[in-house]
């Protein structure tokens, strides 16, 4: 991975992660990768997101494992310090946008109006998060994005469930989508890592 646009290019969709528990990092991972999903965003949700970060970082390596819900610049370095490869935020600020820029890693900042979209790409910042993507307009404001600012290209994430992803994933100005659905909370509760894996491989197979 170069940039953020093979980022967005690696798989369908993302993962994303809230882990309470950091031993249930490597084995999680794992049944993600081995299902066809080598993006995962861990989000800064939890004490222990970092020391997930970190586990995976060392122990999966087929892994690319990046940190989200960045809010301040000082949790951007630490997510890298950690081992994230990549930086996802729910919005941005100047401040936090020079930060992302700072850390040297693909960085996708949250937008939820054609007005954000407009000053990130003033800023040269063609891909971006769409948060939260359900709320916020879903596929029907995407798609109206796309004539007006055909630069801009988005992983949209909130809300999305296996059927809204397919519709996401036809807009031209898509790359990949975020979603929680490969994780059901009792299935990482019990460790049921095979279900992660089928529920994960069945998200692999959305593009296509």
């Amino acid at each position: 991975m170069t940039g953020v646009t093979d980022l967005l290019d690696l798989a369908p969709v993302i993962p994303v992660v809230v882990l309470h528990d950091a031993a249930d990092a490597i084995p999680l991972a794992r049944a993600l990768v081995a299902g066809g999903l080598p993006v995962i965003e861990v989000t800064l949700r939890t004490h222990t997101a970092l020391d997930a970060i970190r586990a995976i970082s060392a122990e999966v390596p087929e892994a690319i494992v990046g940190a989200g819900t960045v809010l301040r610049p000082a949790q951007a370095e630490a997510a890298v310090e950690a081992g994230a490869r990549f930086l996802v935020s729910p919005g941005w600020t100047d401040r936090l946008l020079d930060a992302l820029r700072a850390m040297g890693v693909p960085f996708l900042p949250g937008v939820a109006t054609a007005s954000e979209v407009l000053a990130l790409l003033e800023r040269g910042v063609r891909e971006m998060k769409f948060f939260p993507a359900e709320a916020a307009g879903g596929v029907n404001y995407l798609r109206s994005l796309s004539a007006p600012l055909p630069t801009a290209r988005f992983c949209p994430t909130g809300g999305i469930g296996p059927e809204s992803a397919r519709e996401y994933l036809a807009l031209p100005n898509v790359g990949c989508v975020g979603g929680t659905w490969m994780l059901p909370a009792d299935a990482v509760r019990t460790h049921d890592w095979g279900r992660v894996e089928e529920l994960s491989r069945e998200a692999a197979g959305l593009r296509g």
